[in-house]
């Protein structure tokens, strides 16, 4: 089968290889795999910015058909459309897992990362992890709820924010797209939208911000906010970058919760005695347990979500990594597997 892995002497950190798998083991089961989206944290792999794992296939948004299953299998069966993601396993056992907590397990496992994902013709799964895609739910567009609108989801729960409160999303991009849909559609929210490209604010305002900021033109956006809204609810954190960050601390009202979601290398600031005196709160919200995987998957069959997705050939996957590298994509680049070429 033809792969995509890490290797650091090739374009992009990347290459497609062809591989052989291995036979399954007790319960595993085997994919077919028909999209797999492209995520800014495979980029972050295949640099080796969280360790060196040449030679691992990449790819956490798969979306893909069951061909087989091992004997002791019963939650999946042949022919069952099935996610391939981030939260690939965990010891089912431990305080996070027995608590709902399961993504912040000690031994959790992967995929594209500590295990081979989803980047290739077939995949190997962990049965019982691998959540079902519901009917009228397009594979292509689930490929990207699969992480992005899982990690989003999950992030705006975290954010405990009400109808009608007042939630700015920083960042436009993949995450931020979905995080603005689930905010305003799903939770019925009024979101505003905080980017430095007047493209992506364009499309934020047409799936649903109530009101949008550009920094570059603007000015301050937590200055804005609190000036015109008396602050924020709630802020949630896709852009990877440590003024957002920053920003978003100043953005929210007293008593108000900045849910951390974008990965910067930088350190962010925080200003303590504001934290003490307006009851801040600071968290970190890590993509979303096989449940949330399933409400965010049934938001998107329902319409009420919809990702935005643009096809490209597996022969092209190197040159969608240097897009995202550049920030030139919009929404989510996905790789068909299922067309062999780019002319079908």
């Amino acid at each position: 089968m033809k792969a995509v892995v890490v290797n650091p002497n090739a374009k992009s950190n990347i290459e497609v290889i062809e591989k052989e798998l291995r036979p399954l083991k007790s319960g595993e089961a085997l994919v077919e795999v028909e999209y797999c989206g492209v995520c800014h944290t495979d980029l972050h792999v295949a640099a080796g910015d969280f360790g060196n794992v040449e030679g691992r296939i990449l790819g956490h948004e798969g979306i893909g058909l069951v061909s087989k299953v091992a004997d002791d299998v019963t939650s999946l069966k042949v022919g069952d459309r099935v996610s391939i993601a981030w939260m690939f396993h965990s010891c089912g056992r431990c305080e996070y897992c027995t608590t709902g907590r399961e993504t912040f397990c000690r031994n959790a496992q992967n995929a594209g990362y500590s295990v081979d994902g989803g980047m290739a013709e077939q995949c190997i799964v962990t049965a019982d992890y691998a959540v079902k895609v519901p009917e009228g739910l397009d594979p292509a567009q689930a490929s990207s709820i699969t992480c992005a609108g899982v990690t989003t989801y999950k992030a705006i729960k975290v954010a405990d924010i009400k109808a009608g409160q007042w939630v700015v999303i920083y960042g436009c991009g993949g995450l931020g797209n979905l995080a603005i849909q689930y905010a305003k559609h799903v939770f019925n929210a009024k979101v505003i939208a905080v980017d430095l490209n007047d493209d992506k604010l364009a499309l934020a305002k047409e799936i649903g911000a109530d009101m949008t900021i550009n920094p570059i033109t603007q000015g301050d956006a937590d200055t804005i906010i609190q000036e015109q809204l008396g602050g924020a609810h709630a802020a949630v954190v896709t852009a990877v970058s440590k003024a957002a960050f920053n920003s978003a601390v100043n953005a929210v009202r007293a008593c108000g919760k900045v849910v951390a979601v974008g990965l910067p290398s930088e350190t962010m600031d925080l200003n303590i005695p504001r934290l003490v005196l307006d009851g801040i709160e600071v968290v970190g919200s890590l993509v979303g347990t096989r449940r949330d995987l399933e409400e965010a998957f049934q938001f998107g069959a329902e319409g009420k979500v919809v990702p935005i997705v643009q096809t490209r050939c597996l022969h092209e996957v190197q040159d969608v990594f240097e897009e995202m590298e550049q920030g030139k994509i919009q929404g989510r680049m996905v790789i068909n597997f299922k067309q062999r070429t780019c002319n079908e």
